[in-house]
């Protein structure tokens, strides 16, 4: 692709379209014009299930790939090595692969894809500031306490919709963005407690925020309905992302938007104002 793509020509593969971020580019793609084919278990896509791929990608123009496992899980490297090989054979060479901003273990699944052969980006990104307002975090504050692994390391928390804008734009910028990592942050980190404050104020609840080792937090996984290998997987990355390497700010929100990222009280306010913290 040279310059920049007709966007309403095009039609984008979004894998995980009902979940947290697939939902999310998919409402951005077609806001930008595109054709959204969703793949997911509803529309007879199954990752675990190699024969559903092609039918899904072929006649399509670009995919978004977010697997429903960690990026960094096991397995999940050649999932994505497979899944960008059926879609070469598809005729879809434009490929944006979701991965985790400092997680080692995802970099095998990043390598998968670069050697495809496709025309590859990868977004790494940051916590997302919706993992407060959506799933079990946002159960345990309707409790009044959230319990995790993070200790006093603090984190630079995006906004969802600013991830999926950026993959957006990065499907619509032709070779720009294409052979490149990018990474993304919100505009100013805070610690998990500093996170629940905000909360805090926001709802006018009387929230806590209880740090616990990352060995221990295993069993408030499994009784999340984790099971019991991949609760083990997950102590062991939130080991690796919650060390401070990730308590710095990246600009590439505003290297490919040319603006600012949503502030983490965007999304506080927003979701206070719709009730999703009240008992």
């Amino acid at each position: 692709m040279d310059g920049t793509t007709r966007t309403k020509d095009m039609t984008l593969v979004v894998t995980g379209a009902s979940g947290r971020t697939g939902s999310r580019v998919a409402r951005a793609a077609e806001t930008a014009g595109m054709t959204v084919r969703p793949a997911s278990r509803a529309t007879g896509f199954n990752w675990a299930d190699r024969t559903t791929w092609e039918g899904v990608l072929r006649g399509a123009d670009a995919a978004y790939l977010v697997h429903p496992a960690d990026v960094g899980a096991p397995g999940t490297a050649e999932a994505v090595g497979e899944l960008a090989e059926t879609a070469l054979g598809a005729g879809v060479r434009r490929l944006v692969l979701l991965s985790a901003r400092g997680e080692d273990q995802a970099l095998p699944t990043e390598e998968a894809l670069r050697a495809s052969g496709a025309d590859w980006t990868v977004v790494r990104s940051a916590w997302f500031a919706q993992n407060f307002s959506e799933g079990p975090p946002a159960e345990e504050l309707r409790s009044g306490e959230l319990v995790f692994p993070a200790g006093e390391v603090a984190e630079p928390f995006v906004d969802v919709r600013d991830v999926a804008e950026v993959v957006v734009a990065a499907l619509a910028g032709g070779e720009r963005y294409a052979g490149r990592t990018l990474t993304l942050t919100g505009p100013r980190p805070l610690t998990w407690a500093e996170a629940v404050a905000e909360i805090a104020e926001a709802t006018g609840r009387p929230l806590t925020y209880r740090a616990v080792p990352a060995d221990s937090y295993r069993e408030t996984l499994t009784g999340f309905g984790v099971p019991d290998e991949e609760a083990a997987f997950l102590v062991e990355v939130f080991a690796t992302l919650l060390d401070g390497r990730n308590a710095h700010v990246e600009d590439g929100v505003r290297q490919v938007l040319g603006r600012e990222p949503r502030d983490f009280s965007d999304v506080v306010r927003e979701a206070a104002a719709d009730g999703t913290w009240t008992e």
